[in-house]
């Protein structure tokens, strides 16, 4: 393992890589850091430096859904309608409502078949009204299907909830509290964490997303189907996919270590318990299909899923990431060649947040359904430079 990872650190043009390490009692260490957030400028990675951090985005989302839970203004196990402001229904099962649980859980009925990334001028009741968006045979409150194409609808219940666009309000009830420099899709964080956002570089080494050069993008979101992007057109609880709910967060690996303190300290004046008991109440998963197949996800709750529960949930389960057998709560991340995590052990009272970038599509580990990448990241051999406290 310290061959692999001397020789991957050594590489022409390494990955991005970082790995931070929290307890309960505060203490945020860096453990590993390695590459360049920029190689065009070589800027060297911190742990401090905002990446999209892919679907650990969806646990940030339910946090900002517990706190409005917490203020009366959401409930998970009421019709979801209510808060849209238009009936959404399976369509082969229009009698039954759907709920914030079930879509936070991946329980809805809902299917990634069709392009959740939204044009500003589309319409999210009309988009869902394709029977491709949704798996017939599954009726809500049934089984496990992870699909993204939840998380807009989220986000526009949380709009709907708040008169207020989705990414501000996340600003507002999740990130702001929690001293966080972080935003959905750039336009809440500071110019500071705009200048030290981390280009993403896919596993041939060309740029994916990102390549700012310190400067906000022009358009945010996806742009409308004529090109325009006039973001007074953007409609509360109408759209719901353009500041990506499902996986926009754009946070440091600091950033993620506090939200992971916080869990630890069992919600640290954030959350109220039985928010927490519904974020952590997981579920098993029958075999998976589609994304995270293979043994990945083998229980899941409310936009939160673990690692090490083989033992729990029986043959086929592939979720041991850290290879030592403890049942890790948390939320993984997969997308634009970047692996993601932020897990933590309540029994221990530690935790592990990391990313890393220019991983090929499908790379499989030698002791789990993760990446390769991921495993020698998470074991205890530093990268490439010195631990650094925060």
């Amino acid at each position: 393992m310290l061959l692999a990872l001397a020789l991957l650190a050594s590489a022409p043009s390494p990955p991005a890589a970082v790995a931070v390490d929290f307890d309960r009692d505060g203490t945020i260490e860096t453990r590993v850091v390695m590459g360049h957030a920029d190689r065009a400028n070589a800027r060297v990675l911190t742990a401090d430096d905002p990446v999209r951090i892919a679907s650990v985005s969806k646990l940030v989302v339910a946090l900002g859904v517990l706190r409005l839970v917490e203020q009366g203004r959401l409930d998970l196990d009421r019709d979801v309608s209510d808060y849209l402001g238009w009936r959404l229904r399976h369509p082969a099962y229009p009698d039954q409502a759907i709920t914030l649980a079930q879509l936070l859980g991946h329980r809805s009925g809902l299917a990634d078949r069709v392009d959740y990334a939204l044009p500003l001028d589309a319409d999210l009741e009309e988009s869902l009204q394709n029977p491709a968006a949704w798996d017939a045979p599954r009726a809500p409150g049934g089984d496990f299907v992870y699909a993204n194409l939840n998380y807009p609808v989220v986000a526009a219940a949380i709009e709907g909830a708040t008169d207020e666009r989705f990414d501000r309000a996340m600003a507002r009830l999740v990130l702001r509290p929690l001293g966080i420099d972080a935003c959905f899709n750039w336009p809440t964080c500071s110019d500071a964490a705009v200048a030290r956002a981390v280009v993403l570089y896919g596993a041939d080494r060309s740029v994916v997303r990102d390549d700012m050069k310190g400067v906000r993008p022009a358009c945010p979101v996806v742009p409308a189907t004529d090109g325009s992007c006039d973001l007074g057109t953007y409609r509360l609880a109408r759209h719901g996919a353009g500041f990506s709910p499902q996986g926009g967060l754009r946070i440091s690996a600091n950033g993620l270590a506090q939200i992971g303190v916080m869990l630890l300290r069992r919600g640290d004046n954030f959350l109220m318990a039985d928010s927490l008991a519904r974020l952590e109440a997981m579920a098993p998963v029958r075999p998976a299909t589609g994304e995270g197949a293979g043994g990945f996800f083998c229980e899941y709750g409310a936009a939160m899923h673990s690692t090490g529960s083989g033992a729990a949930t029986g043959p086929g389960c592939r979720d041991d990431l850290f290879g030592d057998g403890r049942r890790r709560l948390g939320h993984s991340g997969d997308a634009y060649g970047l692996r993601s995590g932020l897990w933590y052990d309540l029994e221990a009272g530690t935790g592990t947040a990391y990313f890393v970038t220019q991983v090929p599509d499908g790379q499989k580990g030698k002791r789990s359904a993760y990446s390769a990448a991921e495993e020698e990241l998470v074991d205890t051999s530093p990268l490439a430079s010195p631990v650094h406290g925060h």
